[in-house]
């Protein structure tokens, strides 16, 4: 089981990034789906949530409005799309599968996480 997230880079503020979480092994059509993210000497927080039909949704305070979670469950795949970026978006991305169906903002209600993708937003 294996989730693969994708899509960071270095951008400039202001700018666009679309992030991409792949997911092999099993299917993951049944759980919540969350993006989460460590930026530098700061903790783990989380960052996005959706629930496994794609109809619930949850973002941090700091995102709102700027950042949209869509998931394909056809394609087992989860999407992060940020716009307006900021140089305190920058992190490592992290996309996650819940124990649950609905959307959860706690790291510990997810069993599964992939390896980052690191975002960097500056001039």
């Amino acid at each position: 089981v294996q989730l693969q997230a994708s899509g960071g880079g270095l951008v400039q503020p202001g700018g666009s990034l679309r992030l991409s979480c792949a997911a092999s092994g099993r299917t993951f059509s049944n759980n919540g789906m969350g993006w989460f993210r460590q930026g530098p000497e700061k903790e783990r927080e989380f960052v996005a949530g959706v629930n496994w039909r794609g109809g619930d949704k949850n973002y941090a305070v700091s995102v709102k409005g700027r950042f949209t979670i869509s998931r394909d469950n056809a394609e087992n795949m989860l999407y992060l799309q940020m716009t307006s970026l900021k140089p305190e978006d920058t992190a490592v991305y992290y996309c996650a599968a819940a124990r649950r169906a609905q959307m959860v903002t706690s790291a510990r209600e997810y069993s599964y996480w992939g390896h980052g993708t690191l975002v960097t937003v500056s001039s």
